[in-house]
This record gives C-alpha cells, sequence and structure tokens, in this order.
C-alpha cells in the first residue's frame, strides 16, 4: 500500500482500525447529541441527575470529534514536535476523567437521593450541579495535563534528536509510570471502586425501604421503584465504562510491569477500540431503559419528519407534575 509523505505505510489491521473508529465517532456524536438534545426540550428531565448525564454526553461527543480524530493522527505516525505531540496525548486523557468524575457525579447525587430524601432538593440545587459540572471539567484538564508539566518521556532515548521532531506515538511521548500509577490506580480505579460501594449502599437503602412496604404510603412505595429502575439504569453505564476501559489499562500495566511481554497491535487496537466505543453505549442505555428519555427520543424523530407528531409539544401530557418534582419515570 502507497503511504503519503511523512506517514508510516499501512497495514491492513491499520485500515480496518481506523474505518471501526470513523464509524464509532460518528455513532457516539449523534446518539449523544440526541441525549443533550432530548433534555433540552423535555422538562421533565431537567433535574440535577441530568445535569450531570448532560456533562458526560459533552464528554462523549467530544470522543468522537477530537479524541477518535486524535487517535488516528497519532496511529498514522506523523513527525512532529515532542510538546505538540505530548499536548495531543493529554487531550485524550482529559477526556476520559471528564467521563469518569461525571459518572462519579451521577452516583454521588443518586446516593443523595435515596439517603436524604426529605432535604435532598435543598442540598443538591440545580445550581451546586452547574458548580459540580464545572469542577468536573477543571480537575479533569489538572490531571489529564500533568504530563505537561514534566511528567514525561523528554528525556527518553530518541526524542532528543537534533531536528527536534519526533514520530508522533502516545507510547512515544507518555510514561507508563504515569499511566498506571497515578491515571489508573488513581483516577480509574479509586473513582470506581467508591462508585461501585456507592450503588451497592444505593440497592441496600432502596431494597430496605421497599421491605417496610407494610408501613410505607404508596406514594413512598413508588418513589423508591422509580429510584430502583434508574440507578439500575446508571449502574449499568458505570459497569459498561469499566468493561470498555480496563483492557486497555490492563495493556498498559503489562507493559509496565512485564516489559519482556509484547501485547500484539491487533489486541492493542482492540482495546482501544473498546474504550471508544464506550462513548457509543451510553445514549442507547438511556433510550432502552429510561421510558421518558426514549418517549422524547421517538418524538424528535417525529418533529425531525420521520413522522408527524399527533401532540402540538414535545412533553407528553402529565409530566408537568414530575417537572415540578425533578422525578424521573425509568
Amino acid at each position: 500500500m502507497s503511504s503519503s509523505p511523512g506517514i508510516k505505510p499501512r497495514e491492513h489491521v491499520d485500515v480496518m482500525y481506523i474505518s471501526i473508529e470513523t464509524a464509532i465517532a460518528l455513532v457516539s456524536v449523534v446518539g449523544n447529541v440526541l441525549v443533550v438534545l432530548a433534555v433540552c426540550v423535555n422538562r421533565a428531565l431537567r433535574n440535577t441527575t441530568f445535569c450531570f448525564i448532560v456533562s458526560l454526553a459533552v464528554a462523549d461527543i467530544a470522543v468522537g470529534v477530537l479524541v477518535i480524530p486524535l487517535a488516528i493522527i497519532l496511529s498514522l505516525g506523523f513527525k512532529t514536535q515532542f510538546y505538540t505531540c505530548l499536548f495531543l496525548s493529554c487531550l485524550l486523557l482529559i477526556i476520559t476523567q471528564s467521563s469518569i468524575l461525571s459518572l462519579l457525579a451521577i452516583a454521588i447525587d443518586r446516593y443523595l437521593r435515596v439517603k436524604i430524601p426529605t432535604r435532598y432538593s435543598t442540598i443538591v440545587t440545580q445550581r451546586r450541579a452547574c458548580v459540580a459540572v464545572c469542577l468536573c471539567w477543571i480537575l479533569s484538564f489538572l490531571t489529564g495535563l500533568v504530563p505537561m508539566m514534566g511528567w514525561n518521556r523528554r528525556h527518553a532515548g530518541g526524542n532528543l534528536s537534533s531536528s527536534g521532531d519526533i514520530v508522533c506515538e502516545f507510547t512515544a511521548v507518555m510514561r507508563m509510570d504515569y499511566m498506571v500509577y497515578f491515571n489508573f490506580f488513581g483516577w480509574v480505579v479509586v473513582p470506581l471502586s467508591v462508585m461501585i460501594a456507592l450503588y451497592a449502599e444505593i440497592f441496600r437503602v432502596i431494597r430496605r425501604q421497599l421491605n417496610r412496604r407494610a408501613e410505607a404510603t404508596c406514594d413512598g412505595e413508588r418513589y423508591y421503584r422509580k429510584e430502583l429502575k434508574l440507578a439500575k439504569s446508571l449502574a449499568l453505564v458505570v459497569f459498561l465504562f469499566a468493561v470498555c476501559w480496563l483492557p486497555i489499562h490492563i495493556m498498559n500495566c503489562i507493559d509496565f510491569f512485564c516489559p519482556q511481554w509484547s501485547v500484539p497491535k491487533f489486541t492493542l487496537y482492540a482495546g482501544i477500540f473498546m474504550s471508544h466505543v464506550n462513548s457509543a453505549l451510553n445514549p442507547m442505555v438511556y433510550a432502552f431503559r429510561i421510558k421518558q428519555f426514549r418517549v422524547t427520543l421517538i418524538k424528535i424523530s417525529q418533529r425531525c419528519g420521520i413522522r408527524k407528531p399527533k401532540e402540538a409539544t414535545l412533553c407528553p401530557a402529565g409530566t408537568r407534575a414530575q417537572t415540578e418534582k425533578g422525578d424521573v419515570d425509568p
């Protein structure tokens, strides 16, 4: 296969990787744009939990618009300045961190909702939720840009050439001790462990409340059943995140702790592919598991000309009361 100037010849596995990544990017962008649009048009979805879900959707849109194209560029083997390549690599980490911190914020939000239901609305306001989202993104930028401060491979062999240009690859500029100890153990394993503990406690509290049915009112039982359904959906999002992201981090651990073991290129690409496909899965979880979200997506498709809607509004009848309470019918 012929190659363009400055680009290494493509192998068949590289071409397949680029094709799959392009398809994932398109699905991710379209699906998550619909998530944001659904929240914008349906007042019943404009609560604090969906504020964090929108933050997660924005991160997933960034995966399709920014991360995947950058990953493809890094796989092409362009020659560029060291710090230019390092900055592009750091952008990949920033988006990943924003996703996991958004998931953590969602878990904390649902925990407070079932643990202190009577005081939840006064403690978790829309303004505080927006502040929390901003903090998540600020923290993501700070942790993702740590390699720019010096924790990188600038002084590794080959990166101090006289020309100043290097073949831009993620592993050529990013140190594996940073990826394993700081990024994986510190900012993936710890948040995931906290989320697992929070959802375990959420399910325990909800089950305990539902077992007290004889003492509870019908409204109380309905409240906790809705919370249980939504908690299951959001816990599924966390589970998919772990399943999709752990393989690539495990490969990094193998590369760091057992450098004599070489990870095949196909396996490496499969791990990268799984980490990116996670961004396309989240909208599907919302659509299949959350009724109000699914109904809103159907109405949006009708408005776009697939089928003319009978209703004059995007919010179905009977949702105004839910909007006032901030509840979503899963």
